[in-house]
Formats: structure tokens, C-alpha cells, sequence
């Protein structure tokens, strides 16, 4: 996996890319619960250049989903396509989560 996060104001983008697996899962999620704690309450994940994410990867998404609405901010998913979109449908997550 590769990754980028870039911080404007309290707004996190993170880009990613390649295979989401649980080792970078737990990397993403450490990353991500520091900048909420530093005041981010958006953050926009673009997920346009992952070829998978397994069920840890998924996972960090449910945790920042609920870590951001429970300071009222949102995350927000942007490039879902391909076997990405299909994981987070069969497993209803595109019910809970905002895709753009």
C-alpha cells in the first residue's frame, strides 16, 4: 500500500493506493485517529487507485466513520470503483458511509 495525508485547516485527504491489507489498515487507522485528535473532523479518503481492501481495511473505515461522527465531522469515501465498490456493498457499508 501507498499513502499520502495532506492537512488543510481541519480537513485531512488522504490518497491511497495499491492493496489495503491488515498491516496497512493499522497503519492508516494510527495515522488517521491522530489528526482527529489534533482537531481534523472531515476527512476525505480517495480510494480511486486501491485494487483491494480486505476486512481490516474495511474495518478502519467503520472506525473513523463512527471516531468522526461522534465529533460531529464525517468521513467521506471519493474514486469508489471496481472490487472496492462491490466489498462495500455486499457488505451494506454504502448504507452507512458517505460516497461521493
Amino acid at each position: 500500500m501507498n499513502y499520502s495525508i495532506e492537512v488543510s485547516g481541519n480537513q485531512v485527504n488522504v490518497m491511497l493506493s495499491d492493496k489495503i491489507y491488515a498491516h496497512d489498515a493499522g497503519i492508516i487507522r494510527d495515522e488517521l485517529m491522530k489528526k482527529i485528535e489534533q482537531g481534523a473532523t472531515e476527512i476525505r479518503m480517495d480510494l480511486s487507485d486501491v485494487l483491494y481492501i480486505d476486512s481490516s481495511g474495511l474495518g478502519v473505515l467503520i472506525t473513523v466513520h463512527k471516531r468522526t461522527k461522534a465529533i460531529n465531522g464525517r468521513l467521506v469515501l471519493t474514486g469508489v470503483g471496481g472490487i472496492v465498490a462491490e466489498l462495500i456493498k455486499r457488505t451494506r457499508l454504502d448504507k452507512v458511509l458517505t460516497i461521493e
